[in-house]
């Protein structure tokens, strides 16, 4: 699901138009798009009047306490990340001498698709403190938080320019943070024309250094600042993950970043594990991957689990990796939510059915007992606009066939309150139509945390085979 198949960049050239920003009266600044991610929509996006609200547009990013004291000539920013924003505008600014409580762009304002920015402050700028605020947007530019505070940060010219990609994706971080397909982000670095990330079976022995580690077991490239691992990396050993920028003529751009530990080991003995596609995957909101947890349902479940989903599966897809990705595990129960991507295509309900049959049968055969959850709603309308991808005109029905497949197994309904009276997905709960977003995952999550004990004081005889 998450590998979009239509990619628009969008790329403005800026003008030197330096017009005086105050923030009260905030100026008109050229737009230079940084860098969007890849493996993502650039679809122009509407998001809701119900998601750009008064009281949405009252929050704000937090500026992160990660940017040291002084900087250098080349700063990186960061700061905390807004529901319903796919992306950020960042101004770099200046004070306006002439007016109190004043300032001025020194750099055309910035978009960029992650929570944090790496660039080069200009070489006509002399001075040794500049300023900064953030605000969340949507696809078309609209705000959709209020700025962050205005942020001042002292130059120290005589720092060293490092330029190391700062890493987003950490894993083992409690509930919900094992991907068996993991995911890659960082912050992009300036004069880069792609990436090389790198899986190592030990710590590098040359950490942020230029050349590759003798521990190196498989490499990656993307032209963005995200990439989705196409591999299961399973081992009962802690692997590690870094990236480093190259430019266009193969030359190494700064050094590697630090190296990131993670682990997706059999030898955990989880007692359940999730599987499907990327709605189990994670991610939402067109620019958050599945390792930003708080787009993961399984991030707000009571108890531990693995996850063993991948983005882009079909029911048959899914169906055809329970041998070599479940069974690993042996996990004691699987959470099963599969098919939204064959459904939405046109694909019979019934092949689905097999599909789940399949797998119903493989997890009984080997002592794993099945839960299926229901199918959530998709927007058809939000799909078109965030991917460029038709849906079957009668997915509803498709859906609903299914589910009442679904209701005759052991199961847990998560689907309560997320359709509008037309039967399509509210917005506010996926923005693109199809990955719920956080509100929308503790939803699924409230579901099966509220059943799961009952799921749990089930005798064995109901599993048996029908």
């Amino acid at each position: 699901m998450r590998r979009v198949a239509y990619i628009t960049m969008f790329l403005f050239c800026f003008t030197v138009s330096f017009a005086f920003l105050s923030l009260a009266r905030p100026g008109t600044v050229q737009h230079h798009i940084i860098s969007p991610p890849m493996e993502k929509v650039r679809k122009t996006y509407e998001v809701s009047n119900k998601l750009v609200s008064s009281d949405l547009q009252q929050v704000k990013p937090q500026v992160m306490a990660q940017t040291p004291e002084k900087s250098s000539l080349m700063p990186l920013l960061q700061w905390s990340r807004i529901d319903t924003a796919v992306a950020y505008e960042v101004d770099i600014l200046k004070k306006n001498e002439d007016e109190q409580d004043s300032y001025e762009p020194i750099m055309p304002t910035k978009r960029v698709y992650v929570t944090g920015y790496m660039f080069h402050l200009p070489k006509e700028f002399d001075g040794d403190v500049f300023y900064w605020r953030v605000r969340g947007i949507d696809l078309d530019g609209n705000g959709v938080s209020d700025y962050s505070d205005v942020e001042p940060v002292y130059v120290d010219r005589t720092l060293p320019i490092v330029e190391k990609p700062a890493t987003l994706s950490y894993y083992n971080q409690g509930n919900g943070t094992v991907l068996l397909y993991p995911v890659y982000d960082w912050i992009p670095i300036p004069d880069t024309e792609k990436y090389e990330i790198e899986i190592l079976d030990a710590a590098p022995e040359n950490p942020n250094g230029t050349e590759p580690s003798v521990h190196r077991i498989d490499s990656l490239t993307c032209e963005s600042s995200e990439k989705y691992d196409p591999k299961s990396r399973v081992s009962d050993a802690v692997l590690y993950w870094r990236v480093r920028g190259i430019d266009n003529v193969g030359h190494t751009v700064g050094v590697y970043s630090d190296a990131v530990p993670f682990k997706t080991s059999p030898e955990d003995n989880y007692d359940v594990a999730t599987l499907g596609d990327s709605i189990s995957h994670g991610g939402g909101s067109i620019s958050y991957s599945p390792s930003d947890w708080a787009f993961s349902y399984q991030y707000y479940l009571d108890f531990p689990t693995i996850n063993l989903a991948q983005s882009g599966d079909t029911s048959n897809m899914t169906a055809e990796r329970f041998e070599r990705d479940v069974l690993p595990f042996h996990p004691k129960y699987l959470i099963i939510l599969m098919g939204s991507n064959s459904l939405r295509a046109g694909e019979s309900p019934y092949s689905v059915i097999y599909d789940m049959k399949k797998v119903k049968e493989a997890c009984l055969d080997h002592d794993i007992k099945p839960v299926f959850l229901t199918i959530p709603p998709i927007n058809p309308a939000n799909i078109k606009k965030a991917f460029d991808q038709d849906t079957a005109e009668d997915w509803q029905q498709r859906v609903a066939i299914v589910n009442a497949w679904i209701r005759t197994q052991i199961h847990i309904d998560i689907t309560p309150g997320m359709a509008d009276t037309d039967g399509n997905l509210f917005t506010y709960l996926a923005l693109d139509g199809l990955h719920l977003d956080p509100q929308g995952k503790q939803m699924m999550a409230g579901a099966i945390n509220a059943e799961w004990k009952y799921i749990l004081s089930l005798p064995d005889d109901v599993w048996e085979k029908k």
